[in-house]
């Protein structure tokens, strides 16, 4: 594990320690409603995960920085799987410094191509990219259909989890396998 990743772990917990201690302090959790199970055979409380009734405003308060936190950890990740998973190599083919390709739109006097990887275009980014438009469509399908039918509603969040994130997923996999690497130089004057 390299140092810079620790020290950023080391933050993160020195952070989350004493937010999670007045965390624990809050208000204590409520009694659960429950339906009338003789009139219903709805459960809307019923889930695979135990949740409690109610959060107390601190402990709402580290959810959202652990949420925050994941988020920016799961960024970082699909970074570095834009960039290193299915671009070249450093020694492949480049065009560099008035090679053959021609963009006129970033080709100026003052700002020119510097290194172009062109896309890969291969069936592996066709496969990720249909996978994920069917999975996309299929969480819309149900979170509709959750929607439309006197069905439980606790699933809302999981359909709707399911259908963003593959969409966010297909356009992680569009740039990486459809679109080429270009890096550009520019004289600027500060």
């Amino acid at each position: 594990m390299r140092r810079n990743t620790i020290l950023i772990g080391l933050l993160i917990t020195a952070v989350l320690l004493p937010m999670w201690y007045v965390a624990l302090h809050g208000e204590p959790p409520s009694e659960e409603i429950a339906i009338d199970e003789s009139v219903t055979e709805q459960r809307p409380l019923e889930g695979f995960v135990d949740t409690p009734n109610k959060l107390s405003p601190s402990q709402v308060g580290v959810i959202v920085w652990v949420a925050l936190f994941a988020l920016v950890g799961v960024l970082a990740a699909v970074h570095q799987f834009m960039n290193r998973a299915v671009r070249p190599p450093d020694d492949a083919q480049t065009v560099a410094d008035g090679g053959t390709v021609s963009l006129p739109w970033l080709d100026t006097e003052t700002r020119w191509v510097v290194e172009y990887h062109d896309a890969s275009d291969a069936i592996e980014g066709l496969v990720a990219m249909g996978g994920l438009t069917v999975l996309a469509i299929v969480f819309a399908t149900l979170f509709t259909g959750e929607y439309l039918t006197l069905a439980r509603t606790q699933y809302f969040g999981l359909y709707a989890t399911g259908m963003f994130v593959s969409l966010a997923l297909s356009t992680v996999a569009y740039y990486a396998w459809f679109m080429p690497h270009i890096e550009v130089a520019e004289i600027r004057g500060h």
